[in-house]
């Protein structure tokens, strides 16, 4: 039988705490909880775990688009809150992937890793869900694994989470779980 891995996208200060650079504020907040509840059912279940991190260099092209966020060593790039101290109690089980792009999967070599693993399916949570999550839901389809996104684990800055989520079914054939 094949495994499920879960990845977490992006849940830094930069991104998560109300001072973070590229903030998605509340939202992300709230989805702390139901994260690490998820983490450890994965864990609990001998289940591959992955924290995806933004991993930018302080000249990095992204900042011509996006606000100085996640640079590698500061604050901003460390994992939020409840989620760092987590995470520092269960890293021996958890992989920690730094990534220079949008998609986990890209140029990272996390599809090699969850295939050695035998894992046929990818779950997503994390921020955003019109961004990182969305492009790492593509990144894991295109390398053939299945995809699910939890509802309850996301969030974003816009209002297009809905419509991402409809598109991550019709594009890629993603389950949303509720």
């Amino acid at each position: 039988m094949k495994k499920e891995a879960l990845v977490i996208v992006d849940m830094s200060n930069d991104f998560v705490a109300d001072e973070g650079s590229l903030t998605v504020g509340k939202p992300a907040q709230a989805v702390v909880p139901y994260i690490i509840e998820l983490g450890n059912q994965f864990i609990e279940n001998g289940q591959p775990v992955v924290v995806a991190m933004d991993a930018h260099q302080p000249n990095d092209p992204h900042f011509d688009l996006w606000p100085v966020h996640n640079v590698v060593g500061t604050k901003g790039q460390e994992l939020y809150g409840q989620l760092n101290e987590w995470y520092q109690e269960n890293k021996q089980d958890i992989t920690y992937l730094p990534k220079e792009n949008y998609n986990a999967f890209f140029k990272t070599g996390l599809a090699e890793q969850l295939k050695e693993n035998q894992v046929g399916k990818v779950h997503v949570v994390g921020v955003t869900t019109d961004i990182c999550d969305f492009l790492t839901i593509g990144g894991a389809d295109a390398e053939g694994f299945k995809t699910a996104i939890h509802k309850q684990g996301v969030a974003t800055f816009t209002d297009l989470e809905i419509t991402m989520l409809n598109h991550m079914v019709r594009c890629f054939h993603t389950e949303i779980i509720e």
